[in-house]
Formats: structure tokens, sequence, C-alpha cells
């Protein structure tokens, strides 16, 4: 017994085992997390390695190098590159998508070990990071105050930071910009002279005097009680009156010689939140937890937070990542209601009956739920991917229940009964049916073995429309045939029924379409090298729109976020670079009512943490996150705002270089998603020769069209004071260069002695000389250091102070030097770009030991279009592969695939109509047409062979077979071109990810749709004419014989 038989036979257990399906889906959507993007983790791990003192010439040397040489044989490795700046090198390590990370931590950690014994003794031991996707925050606050501020770190860590850590799925919370509590011993270095003490003297008594240790056990009668010596200090009050010497019987107390101050400690930051003093907070979340659903938690927690903070203290929402997250999903979802509706429009237009728009429309929802159980079995999420490749099958899945549906309905109007009607219409195009849908699954799931950040973001898709074609083949097969013939009547509507109307409306207008359609065929079966020419002319035509619609990685995104950095001149106060980011504050927030909020920072804060080591930050750099407001509240996009905001900044004389970062694709491109950027790399070892070309290509790039923020990543040369130590004196002295380097250390940074301890808190003692003291060239040359003799000699009697030049920064790519020119790309796109400036490149007069590639969005772009070409060949195979086993025939699959370049004719039409680009996005709706077009030419291929082998003539059965099968391959056309529509003309959050695609298939399945109708039966005569000769005298030598 068949399967479409056993379901019209068991109604009754068919419908349970689709109720039981439908109940699994919905379960399983419910339990779905919701996310932007499939799980993304970059294959990156980074090693940070702090060297206190040190330049970055001296770090590149001594740590950066040596470690880069140990990491060269790590298994997958793609690519290293490095930064050495002052005091911190960092290296990251990219590994191609798919490695095992955890296997390449303890390679990496075994490297490190080996290279380890060759790094400087006072190097701290490199750490290894490993990057991912859940290091992207959350949700950052913006928390501003006033009289609450002095102690706001504290008040955070017990009200805030404490019970949003107890969350699920929270990882870890960063403040930024929090003032730290510290005791500061401000000492006097000409009373220290006086009574010969040391920096380093007073650090050790402090220590030694800060002491709870356990003494011992008493055992008192029957009891063993620990006796335990209390002698922390129990305020900080009592620190100045530590006794720190004895001179002929004179106590000398701490206070005699140094100025004790409980306050904060001096972090040369400048952080503002809508020009008010701010500290941000940075929540991550754990790896495997979701994004929307920790985001609405802590919300939640927020308002219970709130109202036991102090009054002054203000908590507000800077980033939310889920915001955009759900508003992009909502749309989304919108449109897939719209895509809907218009599926079941194009249905009772050409059936024209209740009941079978009924049946057709029930199999949409049960093929799309079947996804969702996928989804929740392979540990999935409801993301822009997934719902967009939904959007795309609704208009594919009902294509099988359409052509079954049609058949069976022409046997019951021939006076079949319903159950046989059912069985044998069915029967007839069963294989057909299941032929067409495997040209579509040859198509999609090829997209399953997509390799890199392409591979990650389309697998889903690939497998969920595969998955939901399937399933419609089943329903198609099954539901749709046991419905028919319980449901499903033949008798024509009453015409003054308002049914009725509809039915006699549609089937008039489309008996007028059949006879227009008629008479245009028979004239192109007539002219057919007349047509063949039209249409290779329109191709080759078409071809030279490739160059003017442009290229790029991924089209930009309006997510309201904007992101800025400006850059005085270096070596510039903290001061003047203040008074510039309040003059900019001011600026924006009078100028542009779009932003919510704006967070401003600049200087350094904590040199020590990972914020500082992500993140370019110094005294004369400004960073700006702006919060806009939703899309839909605002006239104008971000790159609107980026434009206008890059000319309120270029024109003040005091900065030297900026970028507006709309979206904030810049660092969003570090994390491997690219965006509207083009990134040159200049490779040499020569500062000189790099920095002229990386200069040239500035110039270069500032004279092309849609180039925007222009940054050669290596700053200038900034100017550093140098101690030259007098080798032979020094050593005189019994002196070598730690103990001198530590000394100046001690005096100048200070050297922490000791931890006060108040209420579970630990808070620095810092000793140091009082600021007076170490604000000019003289006053270091006077500092005192102490001979082991226990001879005092002043700094100056064994250095001589120089000005010297160094780099900021080195940064290094594969063992190579690097420097890299970046450009932001508005009102072009990068392909275009990319080709005038190479080029430029071909006039540069290069040194033999510089090389240019480049990299970023380009090198993304050029691999990924790279992948989807070869998926186009393997697509084309298989779908060749398939059509050949159903006609078994080498030629005819060459008739159908005739229309697949004019699908791509139609996609460059409209992008070009559209202003859209060639992307990632647009090359996988280009895929996917392979297969979707091909299903229209096997319908109508398949019946002129049927009717030819009725005995037709060949012009008679292409025309009669032509006006057949119109209208099922309009149907089934326009579900797919209206299902388009919607999410090309939404504007909302994320539109622009999917729209590309959208733009793809629109324009391509509507173009070919009517070169399929027209050019696929005139082509069919040519081909067909040599078939019918061959078969003719194959049977006259027959009869003959």
């Amino acid at each position: 017994m068949s399967l479409f038989s056993a379901a019209v036979k068991k109604p009754i257990s068919t419908i349970m085992i689709f109720i039981g399906v439908v109940i699994l889906g919905i379960y399983s959507y419910i339990q779905l997390p919701v996310d932007f993007f499939p799980k993304i983790d970059p294959p990156m791990i980074s090693v940070f390695t702090f060297y206190p003192g040190a330049n970055a010439s001296d770090v590149e040397q001594n740590i950066t190098r040596k470690l880069e040489d140990g990491f060269g044989s790590l298994t997958n490795l793609k690519k290293i590159s490095s930064q050495s700046k002052d005091n911190i090198s960092v290296i990251t390590l990219e590994f191609e998508w798919g490695s095992n990370l955890d296997e390449a931590v303890n390679e990496i950690r075994n490297a490190v070990g080996l290279a380890e014994r060759n790094l400087p003794e006072d190097v701290e031991s490199p750490t290894i990071f490993k990057i991912s996707t859940s290091m992207v925050p959350v949700i950052m606050f913006s928390i501003t105050s006033d009289e609450s501020y002095p102690g706001i770190k504290d008040i955070l860590d017990k009200k805030l930071v404490q019970p949003l850590n107890r969350i699920d799925g929270v990882g870890n919370i960063i403040q930024v910009g929090a003032p730290v509590r510290a005791v500061m011993v401000d000492v006097d270095p000409r009373k220290l002279d006086a009574y010969n003490i040391t920096v380093e003297q007073i650090s050790g008594l402090l220590a030694a005097n800060n002491l709870n240790l356990p003494s011992g056990n008493l055992e008192m009668g029957k009891s063993d009680i620990p006796l335990r010596l209390q002698g922390e200090f129990q305020s900080s009050d009592r620190i100045k009156d530590i006794i720190i010497s004895n001179i002929n019987g004179k106590t000398v107390y701490l206070h005699d010689v140094a100025t004790v101050r409980d306050s904060l400690k001096d972090i040369k930051s400048y952080e503002r939140a809508n020009g008010k003093r701010n500290v941000r907070v940075m929540i991550q979340k754990q790896s495997d937890a979701n994004t929307v659903t920790v985001a609405n938690e802590i919300k939640e927690k927020l308002k219970e937070i709130k109202p036991t903070l102090p009054a002054d203290v203000k908590v507000e929402i800077l980033m939310d990542s889920s915001v955009n997250t759900v508003a992009s999903i909502n749309n989304l979802s919108e449109t897939i209601m719209y895509a809907l509706i218009f599926v079941v429009i194009v249905v009772i237009f050409f059936l024209g009956r209740w009941r079978a728009t009924f049946i057709i429309s029930l199999s949409i929802p049960i093929s799309l739920i079947v996804s969702f159980i996928y989804m929740y079995l392979s540990g999935g999420t409801i993301n822009i991917i997934t719902l967009s490749s939904l959007s795309i099958a609704i208009g594919m899945v009902v294509d099988d229940s359409i052509v079954v549906l049609e058949n069976i309905t022409k046997k019951l109007e021939r006076g079949g009964f319903a159950r046989e009607a059912a069985i044998y219409g069915t029967n007839e195009v069963s294989l057909a049916v299941i032929a067409s849908t495997l040209t579509i699954v040859a198509v999609f799931l090829p997209l399953t073995m997509l390799g890199g950040l392409t591979g990650i973001l389309f697998k889903p898709l690939g497998w969920v429309v595969t998955i939901s074609i399937a399933t419609s083949v089943v329903v198609s097969l099954t539901l749709v045939p046991m419905l028919s013939a319980k449901i499903l009547r033949t008798k024509n509507p009453d015409k003054n029924s308002f049914g009725g109307k509809i039915y006699w409306f549609s089937q008039n207008m489309l008996e007028k379409l059949d006879n227009f359609f008629e008479r245009v065929l028979a004239w192109a079966v007539s002219n057919r090298w007349k047509v063949i020419g039209i249409s290779t002319v329109v191709f080759g035509a078409s071809l030279f729109l490739v160059k003017v619609i442009g290229s790029e990685f991924m089209p930009a995104s309006d997510n309201d976020r904007i992101s800025a950095q400006v850059k005085l001149v270096q070596g510039v106060k903290l001061d003047e670079t203040v008074l510039t980011a309040k003059y900019l504050d001011s600026l924006f927030m009078a100028k542009y009512p779009e932003i919510e909020i704006i967070s401003t920072s600049a200087g350094v804060g904590d040199e020590n943490s990972l914020a500082a080591i992500f993140t370019e930050a110094g005294n004369y750099i400004i960073n700006f996150t702006f919060k806009m407001k939703p899309r839909l509240e605002r006239e104008k996009d971000i790159f609107q705002i980026a434009n206008e905001m890059r000319k309120d900044i270029e024109v003040l004389p005091e900065v030297e270089n900026y970028y507006v970062d709309p979206g904030a694709s810049r660092s969003s491109g570090s994390m491997g998603m690219g965006g509207s950027n083009l990134e040159v790399k200049v490779y040499g070892n020569s500062f000189d020769e790099t920095n002229i070309i990386a200069e040239k290509l500035s110039e270069a790039l500032e004279k092309i069209d849609g180039t925007k923020d222009i940054i050669i990543s290596r700053d200038k040369e900034k100017a550093e004071l140098q101690l030259v130590l007098d080798e032979q004196k020094m050593t005189s002295f019994g002196l070598n260069t730690a103990t001198v380097a530590t000394a100046i250390r001690n005096r100048v940074t200070g050297v922490t002695a000791t931890k006060y301890k108040e209420d579970g808190n630990e808070y620095d003692i810092i000793v140091r000389y009082d600021e007076k003291f170490r604000q000019s060239t003289e006053d270091i040359a006077n500092i005192t250091i102490v001979t082991p003799m226990g001879k005092s000699i002043k700094l100056g009697e064994i250095t001589e102070l120089k000005r010297f030049y160094s780099p900021p920064k080195i940064e290094r790519e594969n063992k190579v030097r690097v420097v890299t020119v970046s450009s932001a790309i508005s009102g072009s796109d990068i392909g275009t770009v990319q080709a005038k400036l190479e080029k430029d490149i071909l006039k540069m007069d290069m040194p033999k030991d510089v090389t240019v590639e480049f990299g970023g969005s380009v090198e993304d772009m050029q691999e990924s279009f790279k992948s989807i070409v070869m998926l186009i060949i393997l697509s084309l195979i298989l779908v060749y592969i398939v059509m050949a086993s159903q006609f078994e025939s080498l030629r005819e699959p060459f008739i159908i695939m005739f229309s697949i370049p004019f699908a791509f004719t139609g996609v460059f039409l409209s992008l070009y109509a559209f202003n859209a680009t060639i992307n990632v996005i647009s090359l996988i709706g280009m895929v996917m047409l392979i297969g979707i077009v091909v299903k229209n030419g096997i319908v109508l291929v398949d019946y002129t062979n049927l009717l030819v082998d009725k005995g037709y003539s060949l012009r008679q059965a292409v025309i009669s077979a032509g006006r057949s099968r119109l209208r099922p391959v309009l149907m089934t056309s326009l579900t797919t071109i209206l299902a388009m529509i919607p999410m090309i003309l939404t504007k909302g959050s994320g539109s622009e990810m999917w729209k590309p695609m959208a733009i793809a298939i629109f324009g391509g399945l509507t173009f070919s749709t009517l070169v399929t109708l027209i050019l696929i039966p005139t082509i069919y005569t040519i081909f067909g004419v040599g078939k019918i000769k061959k078969e003719r005298k194959a049977i006259l030598k027959a009869t003959n014989q």
C-alpha cells in the first residue's frame, strides 16, 4: 500500500500524526531562545603579557618576538597578529573556523612555557585569553551621581553588582571609570633625607605593622582557645601615627615626613554621560547563555535595585543588545505574516475555491513548524537567519500541494469518486513532485556544507529550508489527498454568492491571460531565432551591470548605535583633552535630538585592566558612545547622522585624527563580522619606508569618492625622557639597573605597601613622593637613592636625561611589522573603492622589502565570494544530476537550465533598481534561485514530453503544454515572489540584513518565470525537432524490417 493510499484510507491516523507533529513543533518553539545571529564564536585566542616600565620597542624585542617564534607550529593556525605597546604585549592567534580551541589553548600553554625561560625576569607570566562573543557586553549601564560619587564603587559593588551576579547566565561585570579609594602617603623627600629614611623603609614598616597573625593555641581548663595577634590598622587615621624611626631619643612619626590622605586613587581619566560624572558598568553573559533572556532578567532585577540606591545615583541603560535583536525578530515575524497573507491571496485567486485554499493554506504552518523541532533538537535559536529562511520557504512549501490538488481536482471534474480521485490523482504526479523537490534540496543542502563564517551563518538556513521542503512533500502526498477526499467539492459556485463572484472573476481573468499567452507563445515559436537572439543580448547587457552595482561583504545595518574616536596631538595634557571633550559633548547634545545617551571617556584609566588591553586609550584620545532613539522614532538613519558629526569634528584645529563609526562596525570587524570598512595592510620592518607608503595610501584614499575617516593605525612617534645610566659610576656605588629602576618607579609612580581593610573591602596604601617634588627634570635628578653601603646619592650623579622619540604602538602580522590604513565607506561600496585604489598602488614606487595587501572586510568578502561561487557550481551539478535522472536524458536538463542565467539577469536588474550591492546575503539568494527556477522548467518540459508521446506535433505540444502549465507555473512563482515583497519594503531594525536576499530572489524569479514560459518552449522546439526526427527514423526502420 502506497503512502498516499494509506493516508486517504486512514484519515484519523493521518490527522493524529500531524496533530502530534504540530504539538511538538509548538513546544519546541516556546522553548527556543531568541538571538540576532546563530552562535558565532570567532576562533581567536589572545596572549597578553605585562612588562612594567618597558616602552613599545622593548616589549616587541623582548616579549612579542620571542613568543611569536614559539607559536609558529600551532595546529590549524591561520594568522598571528600582535600589538606591542608601553608596558604590554598582546598577541592574537586566529585559527581556521571549526578548530578545536580547547586543544589550541593546551598547545599555546606549552609554547608559552617553553618561551617563558627566555623572557626578562621582571615580566609577569603571560595570560592566555579565549576571545568569544560573550565578551561583548549584553547590556551596559551609565551611572551618574553627585554627592555619592567618591564612594560609588562600594555602593555599586554591594547594591548592584552582587545582586546581578546571582542571575543565571550573567558572566563578568566590569566597572569602568569608578573612582577607587586608596590611602595615599605623600612623602617629603627633604625630610626623608634629613632623617636618613627611604621610601622602601616606610613601605616595609607599614606592611610589618599591618598584620593579623595566628599565634598558636592556649589551653585553659577544658578549653583549647586559638590565640591571634591583631595588629591590623583599625582606621585610616592610625596610619599617620605609625612610628618610623627613633633619632637621638626623639620618636619620628609618619606624619612628620609625609601627608597621609584617605582619598581616591589618581586615575588619569575622564568619564561622563550626558555631561555628568559617570561610571560605566558592562555586563557580559556566560558563553552558552541567551542574550535576550539574560538582558530581560537584568532589567527586571534593576527595577528592584533602583529604589535601594541613594537618591542622587541615576542608572540608565547605555547599550542593550537585546533591544535590536527583539525588534529585528518582531519585524521579521511581521513580514512572515504578510507573506502568509499574500500566499493565501494568490492561492484563492487562482483556485477560486475556499476549500481548496484551506487545504493548501494548512500545509504552510505544518511544513514550517517542523523546522522548529530541528532548531530545538540541534540547540539552535530563533534568529534573523532562521526566520528569513522561513519567509523564503513560505512561498515554496505550497508548490507541491498546489500540483497535487490541481491534479485531484481534474479527476473529480471528470466525474471520479472522491477517494479514487485523491489516490490516482496523487499517484500520477507523485514522482514529478518528489523529483522537483529534490532539485530544491540539491541547492539548499550544500549550504549546510559551507565553511568559515559564511557557513556558520547560513548552515541553519540550509537545514530549515531543506526540512520545510521535505515536510511539504510528505504533507502534499498524505494530508492533501486525505483532506481532498473528505472536503473537496467540484461543483461550480453560484454566480450571485460572494465566493461565486470571486471565483468567476478570477476564472475570467485567467482565461483571458491563457488566451493572450497562447498567442505570444505561438509567435515566439514561429520566430524562435529572433527570441533567442533578443534573450542573448539582454543577458549579455545585464552582465555590464555587475560593474555598476558594486560589492561589499555584509550590508551595513542601523542598530541605533554610533561610536566615535577623536585624537589630539600626542603629548597633550589630559586637561586640554577634557576641554575638547566637553565642547563636543555640549555640541552633540544640542544639535542631535536623535541621541538618547552620549557616553564620553578620555585618558588611560586603569592601565592593567582588560578594557585597557582591547581598547585604544590615552591622554590625547577621546572615545564617544552614542545610544540613539529607535529607528522608527527618528527621521535620519545612523549613517546620515554620522556624516554630519564628521563635519562637526573636522573643523576643530586641535584634532589630529578622528573617526565616526555608525553601527560600531569597526569594533565588530575585529570579531570577524566585518562592516563597511576597507583595510590596506603595509608589511615591512622599516618604520620609515612603511610610514611613507601608508601616507601615500592615505592620500590616494582621500581622492576616491565615498571614503571617510581615513586612519593610519601607527600613530606618530611620541617624545619621551630617557634616563641614560653611567654604567661605570653606577657600578662603583654597588648599584645595578634593576635597583635604580625600582627606586625611581617607587618614588614617581609609587609603591603599594600593604592593604587597609574596612567592612570586608581592601584598599591600597600607596607610598610615593609628594606631587610637588616630581614635576620637573630637576626633581627627577634630585631623587635620592641609598647604596648597599648605606650612602645616599642623587640620581643625577649616575644618570643623564635625554629626549627620545619612540612609536607608541608596534603592530605585527605573521611575524612582520605592519601598518594598517583603514577607511569607512559611505556613498560607495568596498569593491569599487578597492578597484580604484589598486590602480593607484600600481603607480606607486614600492620599496623591495615592503608589500601591500587588502585585509579586513575585503579579505572576508573575497573568501566568502570564493566559497559561494564554488557552492553555485556544486548546486548546478547536483540539479543537473537530479533532472537527468528524472527525464532519463542528458539533453533535456540543459533546456531547463537555460532559465538559470536569466534568473541572474533578473538579480542584477533588481539589485541595480533597488540600489543594493552584491554581498554575501544577495549571493546566497542567487544560490537559492538555482533550485527555485528549475522547478518551473521541470513542470513545463515534463508535460510537453507527455503531449509529444501522445502524438502531438512539436509546435502543438509546446503551445498546448505552455497554456496548460501557465497557471501552476504562475501560481508557484507568485507565491514566492510576493512572499519577498514584505522583506523588501520593511524599514525596521535589522531589515538591511535580509533585504538583499529578498531583492535577489524577487528579481531573479520574476525575470526567470517570463523566460521559463517563453524561452524554454522555444529552445525545446530546436532540441525537440532532432529528437522527433530520430525517433521517427527508428520507427520507420523497425516497421521496414
